[in-house]
């Protein structure tokens, strides 16, 4: 890791997922990855910028997987930690259709779920140019919301910018238990990519770039509101901006919130302009929905050539 380089502290889960139809019904799956950290670190580093993931993986065959998948990718997993007392989590994803998909999430008891302060990786935080979290992994357990908070503490007290993609869900936990912790975390984080949703769940109310400036007002330097298929409003020290979405067909929608992430914090890293970053991560985005999978959709820099003009 540089400092001009992403780390990314969180959960990464191994994945099965059928072609289509129910599991039950499948004579074979796909094997992969999830995580919405990992898939940000992932897409970072096809974009060409260094990028690490940290967290805590199972001492089993799915702990391996991810440890495999993240390292053909070049992604750095010095700083991970195997956990020998507990399984790495699980995702079972069953494609239905273009428009249905349904993900079974087996995280109870999980690695991923005993995340704590120990495991914050201060030296490669130290080296980072931006540390990247999300409002999942505090969802998981009291000890991995203390250690997301550690992380992100400690980075502001080493100047290193904070990243955080809301990404908030139901099936983690209720929104009265999340919207506190999520809004003092915000108040941490340098860079926030929120839906319009998730940022109502902190008590904001508005349009689009209504909500991008109330979350600015917590002291977030740049925020960025996702509106998917619309597209993207955002809150750039100070400025404001507006991004359209790419004209293609969509396969699948997971992973396409990750891959906008990471292409505006690729940009971000390579000192490119406001306007650059948001167009990358609305290219990188169209990408990731033209194929079924997490990664598989991820593009690099020659891959966003082949994309037309926003419309």
């Amino acid at each position: 890791m540089t400092g001009t380089g992403l780390l990314a502290f969180g959960e990464a889960l191994a994945v099965f997922s059928t072609q289509s139809g129910k599991l039950r019904h499948a004579t074979s799956v796909d094997v992969g990855i999830a995580g919405s950290e990992a898939m940000v670190a992932i897409g970072v580093a096809r974009l060409g910028v260094p990028a690490a993931w940290a967290g805590r993986l199972g001492a089993d065959e799915p702990g391996a997987l991810v440890l495999a998948r993240l390292r053909e990718e070049n992604v750095d997993t010095s700083a991970v930690r195997t956990d020998r007392q507990a399984p790495t989590g699980l995702m079972i994803k069953d494609f239905r259709n273009v428009d249905v998909t349904r993900s079974a999430f087996y995280r109870n008891g999980s690695a991923g779920t005993r995340l704590s302060p120990e495991d914050i990786p201060e030296d490669h935080i130290r080296a980072a140019g931006v540390l990247h979290l999300s409002g999942l992994t505090p969802g998981l357990s009291d000890s991995a919301a203390k250690a997301v908070f550690g992380a992100a503490e400690f980075a502001r007290a080493e100047g290193v910018p904070v990243s955080i993609d809301i990404d908030y869900t139901h099936a983690l936990w209720y929104p009265e238990d999340a919207a506190d912790i999520l809004y003092d975390l915000v108040s941490l984080c340098d860079i926030v990519f929120v839906g319009e949703d998730a940022a109502r769940l902190l008590g904001l109310d508005g349009t689009p770039q209504e909500l991008a400036e109330g979350i600015a007002a917590l002291g977030p330097e740049q925020v960025i509101i996702e509106r998917g298929p619309r597209g993207a409003v955002a809150e750039l020290h100070g400025s404001r901006y507006a991004v359209p979405s790419f004209p293609v067909r969509s396969i699948d929608t997971e992973g396409a919130d990750d891959a906008f992430v990471a292409g505006y914090l690729a940009e971000f890293l390579a000192g490119a302009s406001p306007d650059r970053r948001l167009r990358t991560a609305a290219a990188c985005r169209a990408f990731a929905l033209t194929v079924p999978g997490e990664t598989t959709g991820l593009p690099d820099r020659e891959e966003l050539k082949l994309l037309s003009r926003p419309r």
